[in-house]
C-alpha cells in the first residue's frame, strides 16, 4: 500500500485532483465527507456540536447548517479549535476503518484540508499538494461557491498558508488554469504513483 497524502487551500481544486485520481485507480479516503458524516443527525458528534455551539447551528430538519457554523468558526480560532477537537477523532477512528479494508498493494489517496495544519505529514509516504495562488481561489469562492468576500477571506486566513502547505510537499499540481491542464497534470502524477509503488522499499 502506498499512502498518499493531498492537500490544498480552499478553493485550490484538490477536490477535482482526488476525483481524477480516484477515476484512475487510487482508494480515495476524504477527510470531508467523512467530517460531514460525523455529524449527520443522531450521531454523537453533532449533540457536541449541538452543546458547543447552540441550537442555532441547525436547520429546520435537525441537520447541521455548516454554512452558520463556519461563519461563527472561522471569525474565532478558539472556535475553530472547539469544533476540531469534536470532529478531529471522529473522523480519524473513521479513516483507520478504511485503510483496513483497503486492499494491500492500493495506492491509497488522504484527501486532507488540513494536512499543513495538523503537521500530518509524517503519516504519508507521499505529500501532494493542489497549489493555486491566494487571488485564484478567493475569486473561486466568491464566484463559483457565492461567498461573501469576508466569509471567503476569513476561510482562507484560517488554514495555513500557501508557503507552509509548499514546504511539505513531494508532488506540487499547480491548477489556475483550465480543467484539461488539470487533466494532463494528474495523469502524470499518477504515473509517477504508480512508478513509486512498485519500487517502494517492501514492495
Amino acid at each position: 500500500m502506498l499512502k498518499i497524502g493531498l492537500t490544498g487551500g480552499i478553493g485550490s481544486g484538490k477536490s477535482e485532483v482526488s476525483r481524477r485520481l480516484g477515476d484512475l485507480g487510487a482508494v480515495v479516503i476524504d477527510a470531508d465527507k467523512i467530517a460531514r458524516e460525523v455529524v449527520e443527525p443522531g450521531t454523537s458528534g453533532l449533540a457536541l456540536v449541538v452543546g458547543a455551539f447552540g441550537t442555532e447551528v441547525l436547520r429546520d430538519d435537525g441537520s447541521l447548517n455548516r454554512e452558520r457554523l463556519g461563519r461563527i468558526v472561522f471569525a474565532d480560532r478558539d472556535k475553530l479549535q472547539r469544533l476540531n477537537a469534536i470532529v478531529h477523532p471522529r473522523v480519524g477512528d473513521r479513516v483507520a476503518e478504511l485503510q483496513r479494508d483497503a486492499p494491500s498493494g492500493a495506492i491509497v489517496v488522504y484527501d486532507v484540508p488540513l494536512l499543513a495544519e495538523n503537521d500530518l505529514a509524517p503519516m504519508y509516504d507521499v505529500v501532494i499538494v493542489v497549489d493555486a495562488s491566494d487571488e485564484v481561489r478567493l475569486a473561486r469562492l466568491v464566484g463559483l461557491r457565492g461567498m461573501s468576500e469576508e466569509d471567503a477571506l476569513a476561510r482562507v486566513r484560517a488554514q495555513a498558508t500557501r508557503e507552509d502547505r509548499l514546504k511539505i510537499a513531494d508532488i506540487v499540481i499547480p491548477n489556475e488554469g483550465p480543467l484539461d491542464e488539470l487533466d494532463t497534470r494528474v495523469a502524470a502524477v499518477w504515473e509517477d504513483l504508480r512508478h513509486r509503488r512498485t519500487t517502494a522499499p517492501g514492495r
